[in-house]
Formats: C-alpha cells, sequence, structure tokens
C-alpha cells in the first residue's frame, strides 16, 4: 500500500484483489478471512477493509456467505450484443454452463408473444422456461416462446445444450433478430430462483429471432443477475 498516494487505501486495497482474482492468484472458492484478520495482517483499520471488499462485492466478484465468510466467486459474465446463445457463449468463456428446464408446455399466446410470432392470439406456442447457470452459479432465467411444429423439444435436450444449438442441429438457420435490453427489479420468485434478494437490479433482454427466410421462429424474454453478468458494446465513430 502506498500511504503517500493520494488514491484511497480501500481503492488500493480492492484494486489489488481484484487483480489477483482476474490473475488467478485468487481463484474461485478462496476464502480471505475475516475482515480483523485481514486488517491486522495488512496494517489497515477495519472500515478500510470493509470498505474494499464491498467495492468488489457489488462488482460480482466476491461473495458474503453466512457461516463460510468472503469469498471469491468467478468472474462476471460478459456477452457481447451479437446473435448468440447464452449457452455458446458461457461455454465459449470456459464458464461450465448448466441448465435446468423449470416448464416446457404447450399453453396460448398472449398478445405480444402472438405479435411477435405471427401467429393468432390464442393459439397453441411452445413455451420453455430454464435457469441457466455457469460454475454452479444461477446467472440468468431464460423465458422463451416458439411455434408449435418448429422443433421437436424434451426437457433432457434442453438441458444437454442450447437452444439455438438444437435449432442450427434441426436445419434452423438463424438470420436476424430484434432485440431490446432494460432493466428491472426482481420479484420474489425470481429472486429466489437466481439466488438474489427481492427487488435485487436485474438486466432484461427481450429478442425476437427470424430464420433466413424472415420466418419468427423464437421470441424469448430474459432476466439476468446484475451482479453475474453484463452486456459489451462496441460502438464506432461514424465518419
Amino acid at each position: 500500500m502506498d500511504r503517500t498516494s493520494p488514491v484511497p487505501l480501500y481503492f488500493q486495497l480492492s484494486q489489488q484483489l481484484e487483480a489477483a482474482i482476474e490473475n488467478g492468484a485468487l481463484t474461485p472458492g478462496s476464502l480471505l478471512g475475516n475482515e480483523i484478520d485481514l486488517a491486522n495482517r495488512l496494517g489497515l483499520s477495519r472500515p478500510t477493509v470493509r470498505q474494499a471488499i464491498q467495492a468488489l462485492v457489488d462488482k460480482g466478484l466476491l461473495v458474503r456467505r453466512r457461516g463460510v465468510g468472503t469469498q471469491v466467486v468467478h468472474s462476471q459474465v460478459k456477452r457481447p450484443l451479437e446473435l448468440s446463445s447464452l449457452y455458446d457463449d458461457l461455454e465459449a468463456a470456459g464458464q461450465r454452463p448448466a441448465t435446468a428446464v423449470l416448464a416446457h408446455r404447450l399453453e396460448p399466446a398472449s398478445a405480444q408473444v402472438a405479435a411477435a410470432l405471427g401467429v393468432p392470439e390464442g393459439s397453441d406456442v411452445q413455451y420453455v422456461e430454464r435457469l441457466r447457470s455457469a460454475h454452479d452459479e444461477p446467472v440468468a432465467l431464460l423465458r422463451n416462446h416458439l411455434p408449435t411444429g418448429l422443433l421437436d423439444l424434451d426437457a433432457a435436450r434442453l438441458e444437454a445444450t442450447g437452444l439455438y444449438r438444437l435449432m442450427r442441429g434441426a436445419g434452423i438457420t438463424l438470420h436476424s433478430a430484434r432485440q431490446s435490453i432494460g432493466a428491472r427489479a426482481a420479484t420474489g420468485p425470481e429472486a429466489e430462483v437466481l439466488g438474489e434478494p427481492e427487488g435485487a437490479p436485474l438486466l432484461t433482454m427481450e429478442r425476437t429471432t427470424y430464420d433466413d427466410t424472415g420466418r419468427p421462429v423464437e421470441f424469448g424474454s430474459h432476466s439476468y443477475r446484475a451482479s453475474r453478468y453484463a452486456f459489451e458494446f462496441q460502438l464506432l465513430v461514424r465518419p
């Protein structure tokens, strides 16, 4: 620690801990010990250590577990804004994706779903609800509607791989999508499934995906833990 620097000590500590997590010196699952021990070991005040740890908790790099202590978690999932599935993105990033199917049924299309899929309101559509995890940590609650007859789905196949991969395997060529991103507070049921407190911030995404004939093949409404997930943008300056 550079005590002569104008940079606050808590910020210096949080940066050093973050660097240790990113370079693998502090691996996921590592325990930092309690704040008193850390403060004594580093020669810092307990409030300084607490503030540094809280900054990394807020970033999703550390988590406080009752009866366990402060623990390193896997880094936040950063997803590019392109036509790809969360499963493929997690797998490509080495995040060991896993899926639990929470619902799989036929249901009447709401007005929103009917407009997105181009089917009559009230007609049957496939509904799939899944919990997607990475390294055994819940990341997203995925709700998807698909036209009936498009794809033969069952829970085992949905848990084994991603929806887009199943579509491609069935000969469906995904071409484009319309997507909107937002944010809101988690409802009680969402918070329970995602392992967050009720009212915690969630990132949201709605997407209608089209095949190469222009046919809508999927309408997704997804909720992501803001502590574990982020969208990445690449912006270009217009000449």
